[in-house]
């Protein structure tokens, strides 16, 4: 049978939301195409009708979820003090506990590093864009120190969310991201 267009759209962006999903949760190489085809409640052989192959579908999601991401930092300017509010946000037990809906960043860079050239870009793409937002938000005298104070930022919560998450002891974690909080929230 075959589907509408607005449907086929719908089905497509259903896939790069879930497959944005699941490959924050379980890596790109955990999950196969047949388990994002059948979370997104869509049978294995629609795959290949949108996308060229899985590592197409890793860069779109990637953009997508990174793009999304990136937009809802945006939208911390009208906050009294966007930083601290996107610090305590990324830096919190509830983005470090749900790694499907949080920043791409810390779940997928390892392997975005070993990842064919699409999804290497889309992964640039992503971090200039988050790059971009933080730029705005920190302090310096000039927009090339705010931009080096913005990557080591970004370095820092990425750095932090991996390593929060990677401890076994849960009032260390605490620690991990309670104290970088504290370091990059208000500089």
């Amino acid at each position: 049978m075959k589907v509408s267009r607005e449907q086929a759209t719908e089905n497509r962006e259903r896939v790069v939301q879930t497959a944005g999903t699941l490959f924050r949760e379980k890596g790109f190489g955990g999950v196969a195409v047949a388990d994002i085809m059948k979370a997104a409640g869509l049978t294995h052989g629609g795959f290949y009708g949108q996308f060229a192959s899985k590592d197409a579908l890793a860069a779109e999601a990637c953009a997508d979820v990174m793009a999304r991401a990136a937009g809802r930092w945006s939208a911390l300017s009208t906050r009294e003090d966007p930083l601290a509010a996107l610090v305590g946000s990324y830096l919190s037990p509830q983005h470090r506990d749900t790694p499907g809906r949080a920043c791409a960043l810390p779940s997928l860079a390892a392997e975005a590093a070993r990842g064919p050239a699409a999804l290497r870009g889309a992964f640039t793409t992503g971090l200039r864009n988050f790059i971009g937002v933080l730029t705005k938000y920190v302090p310096g005298r000039s927009t090339s120190a705010r931009r080096s104070q913005a990557l080591v930022t970004m370095s820092g919560l990425v750095g932090a969310m991996i390593l929060a998450r990677a401890v076994d002891d849960a009032e260390f974690s605490a620690e991990i991201l309670r104290t970088a909080a504290a370091a990059f929230g208000k500089q």
